[in-house]
């Protein structure tokens, strides 16, 4: 069974590059370009399969990836999310808010081994104690 992967980009450019990585790669993608759009689908659960990853971008018109993360954190506590950013320094705006953070330029494979460790080992953070 392949994994649905949600692509939270507002650069269609990026989000058709990373779900063409990831289609080859066997994974089934959504793309959406606005993140306000992707929560409502979350609070409608409107999305064809259910998600087992999210993919954000950090910076986005109109909502952050760190807001975004941070509303989703309230729908869904669990899901694991890669944010992927060219600042460094936007890693601070995701503490305590158990995602996987990844600096750009992500290259194919090293975008492939984050998705593949985040879909296939999901243990909750809990389990951890």
């Amino acid at each position: 069974m392949e994994a649905t992967v949600l692509l939270i980009d507002d650069n269609a450019i990026q989000a058709a590059t990373r779900q063409t990585i990831l289609k080859r790669a066997g994974y089934f993608v959504i793309p959406i370009l606005n993140p306000q759009r992707a929560l409502q689908q979350f609070r409608d659960n409107d999305f064809p399969s259910e998600i087992q990853l999210v993919i954000t971008d950090h910076i986005m018109p109109g909502m952050s990836g760190a807001e975004f993360v941070r509303e989703l954190r309230i729908l869904q506590p669990d899901l694991p999310v890669l944010v992927i950013s060219g600042l460094e320094e936007a890693e601070d705006e995701y503490q305590s808010l158990n995602v996987t953070f990844r600096l750009k330029p992500l290259l194919p494979d090293n975008l492939l081994a984050s998705v593949d460790r985040l879909v296939h080992c999901r243990i909750p953070e809990r389990q951890h104690a």
